[in-house]
């Protein structure tokens, strides 16, 4: 059994296609750099997000990722139906309760240019998956 609770055969692997599907058109229509933002807001790699964006990938997206997910990708009201109805045939009763918004506070940090794009766009990635841990590790806490 995988972490979404369902394995990969039967008839949820058309579920699971479709929602890997939505997930990647909503990803397809965001600006460059989001994949790259989910990955670190999930903390994982960039070829995990490649893997839950690929309908020819049966491997199940981890319930605990979908808010996350809804977050950073910043789906509209019937791209977060569509994808969660999907959802919801390929792994009954893994979403517990009806999704909610997550609530988010945006913080203003004053870093150094560091004098080239590459440099400044890597020290803003650290700081973006940094902060993204430290708030699981804070939700984990409390």
């Amino acid at each position: 059994m995988d972490d979404a609770g369902e394995g990969t055969s039967g008839h949820g692997d058309s579920n699971v296609a479709e929602y890997k599907l939505i997930l990647r058109r909503v990803l397809d229509n965001r600006p460059s750099g989001t994949r790259l933002k989910l990955a670190a807001a999930l903390g994982k790699n960039r070829s995990f997000v490649t893997q839950i964006t690929n309908p020819a990938y049966l491997v199940p997206i981890p319930a605990k990722h979908v808010a996350i997910i809804f977050e950073v990708c910043h789906l509209s009201g019937a791209e977060r139906a569509a994808f969660l109805e999907a959802y919801g045939r390929a792994h009954p009763g893994r979403l517990r309760a009806p999704h909610r918004d997550a609530r988010t506070r945006t913080l203003a940090v004053t870093v150094p240019d560091l004098g080239d794009d590459k440099k400044n766009r890597a020290l803003e990635q650290l700081i973006v998956d940094f902060a993204a841990r430290l708030a699981r590790y804070a939700e984990s806490v409390g």
